[in-house]
């Protein structure tokens, strides 16, 4: 039987200009490769252009050797760019402290394979999770942390991501605020959920404050880490209804559930290099 055909992801961003399409195009071609997938945006404002196209390619194409066929279009048109074999699944590590329920969403994705990802370990600085964690056969790490024990705590951390080659961080509900110095460390890399619509009602307690104003629309935001607090490029939002009869515990159990969705979603986006950072923003190649 003939050899399956190899998937590849490429994205790229540079400044818009006349012929970048054609000259991608023609260049996947000429390497005997088939387009299965295009999109393209052209900001008006940053004029800048960015790209995603998924292609197929036969066994004798590697990522390194379409990239050497590649790198003279890129520089031709100084792309900042990348090329994702899909036969590689990016390493995973997600970050949790005492609420469970994006930890228990991402698990059970995990778990049917809707997330094209290897989830390496689940880290916290509580055993809250553990037994969950354990059920699925994925190591669980206990880092506790104070005031005093913050630093250590971080590079504790940091070394492991490195040493695992960790391609993604996750927080899902991690609630701990990471140094700046760590925070950029994960740039670009790192996702958070944030259980609102920033920059409304941060702080402690956010469905209560919501409740107290009276609002008939809760949400929740997913985002990159940045060492700005909650201030990343935003990746994916979502809504739930509410209403004057609901109680504040109704308000956390909705959002809770949209969290845990629209984390999920966002994850999906960056695990199929769906995403590309246009400054304060990013682009949404759904």
């Amino acid at each position: 039987m003939p050899a399956e055909a190899a998937r590849f992801v490429l994205t790229l961003s540079c400044e818009d200009r006349r012929g970048i399409v054609a000259a991608v195009a023609n260049c996947i071609a000429s390497q005997d490769c088939n387009i299965v997938e295009s999109a393209q945006y052209g900001d008006r404002e940053t004029e800048r252009f960015f790209m995603r196209v998924s292609f197929s390619a036969p066994p004798s194409v590697s990522a390194e050797s379409f990239s050497r066929g590649f790198r003279p279009v890129a520089t031709a048109y100084d792309f900042d760019w990348n090329i994702h074999d899909l036969a590689v699944k990016p390493q995973v590590f997600i970050l949790v402290s005492k609420f469970g329920h994006c930890l228990n969403d991402l698990l059970y994705r995990n778990s049917i394979g809707y997330l094209p990802m290897e989830l390496v370990a689940v880290a916290s600085n509580h055993e809250a999770m553990r037994r969950r964690v354990a059920a699925e056969g994925i190591p669980y790490l206990c880092f506790p942390v104070s005031a005093a024990t913050k630093a250590s705590q971080e590079a504790a951390l940091s070394a492991l991501i490195r040493d695992e080659r960790i391609d993604l961080v996750v927080l899902a509900r991690y609630m701990q605020i990471l140094s700046e110095d760590f925070a950029d460390e994960l740039a670009g890399r790192a996702i958070n959920i944030h259980h609102s619509f920033l920059p409304s009602f941060v702080g402690a307690r956010p469905y209560h404050q919501a409740h107290a104003r009276g609002v008939k629309l809760i949400g929740a935001t997913a985002h990159y880490v940045t060492p700005t607090l909650d201030a990343g490029p935003i990746i994916e939002q979502d809504v739930g209804r509410v209403d004057h009869s609901m109680s504040p515990e109704e308000f956390v159990a909705i959002g809770r559930d949209i969290e845990a969705t629209v984390l999920g979603r966002a994850i999906k986006f960056h695990l199929e290099h769906r995403l590309l950072i246009n400054g304060e923003r990013t682009v949404v190649f759904r």
